[in-house]
């Protein structure tokens, strides 16, 4: 999202992030294009143009990125020929990621496409560290423009112009606990039985009791909560959860997330989930992620966003099967679409060339596989056409290009489907995307600038209590009172109404 920046003081920022790291994949049409501003042969070659490299800044979410630098040059020949570019790939931990973003904005390092959204857009764009991209679409991106649906990129407006363009992927998402299969079959654990998150608390029991050295429940991703994936189940949190829309409806009318007594109903449930040792005790600062934990043999599940076919891209990752129960109806609201995206930076020094190679990623077969899946015959091979596998004696646990993004990079839908997959995947994601609840706040993206005094001090504050309380290591008995109290004194309230006016302007429109 985020996801999320999904970072205020960093962690702030990677609060936002959130959830739905691992949605992926889908969309509103997956419609490729052939245009002739693909590339620049339209305009005379490639030969006209000045040799230029791409820096291209991604989030990642495992330690799997030796094949890299390989798949950088696989990519590089096929721009070299195509825009006369070069593209340097910048992998980036998630953990690290609003850090590292900071940092390079603020030092004006070389910078040309990075991945934007995780719950910071509005700030990114306050901060003037994305360019519009509304000119450059016109001219170079009409790939992009004829993917989606208008609709969609009108859910990226901030002021009537647009800064980042979505991956095409799931656009909505359905929540849930994900978990190691062997354990479930292992313990007989009756699946159909857990309707919400408090029927969890018996199967977590029963792999405390006789796993011991499996933990029942990690976060996803390092500054992410199992809170994350819960509460978007009954909030449209609108940007940043600085007020957010409960049922994803409420008549608009926006309430404090903090305040609200669904949330602290989930912050008492992970409470009592830390006290019973289902929750490891330095959560809150760890820096593993669940997929390695897994591999490891060292957690059972986790919660998060889900979509068709992510029980088998959770099982690729984590090189066991994976099941899960889903504990929402599929929803859609603006943060689906803008919690990851892809924008140029103000640091470019070519943002037109920046925009062709992100054209490329939208129409170009080869270039997405390389980016979704590595170099064929080493990290993947054809079982048919379309279809691919591991190569013989591999698994998802030691090839080189293990990234597993295929939902980050451009339009998945050009992917190749992973042989456990539905060969109709893409076509169950775009069923999926328009079949979902819609918020009645989708397109409503915050501006925060008249606020952002008070947003960033509100931030401050939730850098000190978030982490500590959504991974129940802090007493919401005790810190709540606390948090609300440092919430107002910093302008929650203030940043709340400004989100309603400017959420009731938007309704006017509409």
């Amino acid at each position: 999202m985020k996801g999320i920046v999904r970072n205020i003081a960093v962690l702030a920022v990677i609060c936002s992030m959130l959830a739905t790291i691992m949605s992926a994949c889908g969309s509103s049409g997956g419609k490729a294009s052939s245009s002739p501003s693909t590339d620049a042969s339209a305009s005379g070659g490639a030969s006209n143009l000045k040799p230029y490299e791409i820096t291209m800044a991604f989030i990642t979410v495992g330690s799997q990125t030796q094949g890299i630098p390989a798949v950088q040059e696989a990519i590089s020949k096929i721009t070299k020929e195509k825009i006369n570019a070069t593209v340097k790939l910048v992998p980036i931990s998630y953990g690290t990621w609003a850090q590292q973003m900071n940092l390079m904005m603020a030092g004006d390092e070389k910078l040309d496409l990075l991945v934007s959204g995780m719950g910071t857009y509005n700030a990114q764009v306050a901060q003037g560290q994305l360019i519009p991209l509304d000119d450059l679409l016109d001219s170079s991106g009409k790939g992009i423009t004829e993917t989606f649906s208008p609709e969609i990129l009108k859910a990226t407006y901030i002021n009537g112009k647009i800064y980042g363009v979505p991956s095409n992927r799931d656009l909505a998402a359905d929540y849930g606990f994900v978990m190691r299969k062997d354990l479930v079959d292992k313990y007989a654990i009756d699946l159909t039985q857990i309707k919400t998150i408090d029927d969890l608390d018996p199967i977590f029991q029963k792999i405390r009791d006789n796993e011991p050295n499996v933990t029942p429940l990690v976060s996803y991703v390092p500054g992410s909560t199992p809170a994350d994936s819960i509460y978007p189940m009954m909030y449209d949190y609108l940007d940043d959860k600085l007020g957010v829309l409960p049922d994803h409806d409420n008549g608009l009318k926006i309430v404090n997330l903090f305040e609200s007594e669904n949330y602290q109903k989930v912050i008492h449930s992970i409470r009592r989930w830390y006290l019973a040792g289902f929750i490891r005790k330095d959560e809150a600062t760890s820096k593993d992620n669940a997929t390695d934990l897994i591999k490891a043999g060292r957690a059972f599940g986790f919660f998060t966003s889900l979509k068709p076919g992510y029980e088998q891209q959770a099982t690729r990752a984590a090189g066991t099967e994976m099941v899960s129960v889903r504990l929402s109806q599929p929803i859609t609201t603006t943060k689906n679409i803008t919690n990851f995206m892809w924008s140029i930076a103000k640091n470019s020094k070519d943002p037109q060339r920046a925009m062709m190679f992100l054209n490329l990623m939208y129409t170009d077969k080869d270039i997405i596989n390389l980016l979704d899946w590595g170099i064929e015959g080493e990290d993947y091979v054809k079982v048919s056409d379309n279809v691919i596998d591991y190569p013989p004696g591999k698994t998802a646990a030691d090839v080189a290009y293990g990234l597993n993004l295929g939902w980050l990079f451009g339009n998945q839908f050009l992917s190749h489907v992973f042989k456990t997959d539905s060969p109709d995947i893409w076509q169950q994601m775009d069923a999926f995307n328009k079949g979902s609840k819609k918020s009645k706040a989708l397109g409503f993206t915050f501006d925060v600038l008249k606020v952002k005094t008070e947003t960033a001090a509100v931030a401050n504050v939730m850098n000190q209590y978030r982490l500590g309380l959504e991974t129940g290591t802090l007493d919401p008995d005790k810190t709540f009172p606390q948090l609300n109290k440092d919430l107002k004194d910093a302008g929650i309230d203030k940043v709340i109404a400004e989100k309603q006016r400017q959420l009731d302007e938007w309704a006017k429109k509409q």
